[in-house]
């Protein structure tokens, strides 16, 4: 097949025809994304209860992060609960390359329901397994709250068909399945949280485990549900993330079987 030099001059400006579009429409995306950027943070700071908190911690939160080697305001949070404890930790790092060091441990003032995973609504359970922060709530009846991704994948497929939502990390020491801190803990932990989703971290990680799955952690679960299967084989999934966090300080991506188990 024969091409003419007109025809290779026409495609030629089709090429640049089309480079052109893709560039102007890359550059239209960016201005979508920094307009969206923008109006969030407005938005989160025209709360006095988000400005307050910010103003308050700022520097004491700082000055948490310089003394870890990390920086302020964070590039790479992660969030580690565990409901036997009554405990969650705050890790930072400052690229993906790095390790997270342990920022802060947070104390969980209140839990409803049992140790096992949530599978259905009114159950009064606190979830278990891989999320991510989903929204932030400046106006939440307590104090401040930032919502999960619950129901995930796993949860969908394991779960009965009324999973229920609206699980949160917030203040007020009160709750039916969401895991609630003291008024001043959310709020530093809310501006932390806030300002690493402004600094670009688009999805931060919260798992959250039953207990500590240290040798002991596993034998206290296999001697308080030693019927219960379903949850040891859930737990046993859980384990390898575990493990791989405590030997590394960094996590793994979170991948799942068509079945709805945690795959590694």
């Amino acid at each position: 097949m024969t091409i003419t030099l007109n025809e290779r001059y026409q495609n030629q400006k089709l090429n640049g025809a089309i480079w052109l579009y893709c560039f102007f429409l890359f550059l239209s995306f960016q201005a979508t994304a920094q307009q969206e950027h923008t109006d969030f943070k407005n938005y989160q700071y025209s709360f006095s209860r988000v400005a307050d908190a910010g103003k308050k911690y700022t520097d004491s939160i700082s000055r948490q992060f310089r003394k870890k080697g990390v920086n302020y305001p964070p590039n790479d949070i992660y969030l580690r609960a565990f409901k036997s404890q009554n405990e969650l930790e705050l890790w930072a790092r400052n690229n993906e390359t790095s390790e997270y060091k342990l920022i802060k441990t947070y104390r969980i003032c209140a839990l409803s329901g049992k140790l096992g995973p949530k599978r259905m609504q009114g159950d009064r359970q606190v979830p278990e397994g891989y999320y991510f922060i989903e929204d932030f709530n400046p106006k939440s009846d307590y104090v401040l709250s930032m919502q999960l991704s619950y129901p995930n994948y796993s949860d969908r497929i394991l779960g009965k068909p009324d999973l229920g939502g609206d699980i949160y990390i917030h203040g007020g020491c009160v709750t039916i399945g969401c895991m609630p801190m003291t008024d001043e803990g959310i709020k530093e932990l809310y501006t932390i949280c806030l300002n690493a989703k402004l600094n670009g971290q688009e999805y931060i990680p919260v798992h959250i485990f039953p207990t500590r799955l240290t040798k002991n952690g596993v034998n206290y679960l296999a001697h308080e549900f030693p019927r219960n299967l379903e949850y040891q084989e859930f737990w046993s999934e859980l384990k390898y993330g575990y493990d791989y966090f405590e030997k590394y300080h960094k996590i793994l991506p979170v991948m799942y079987s068509p079945e709805g188990r945690y795959v590694n």
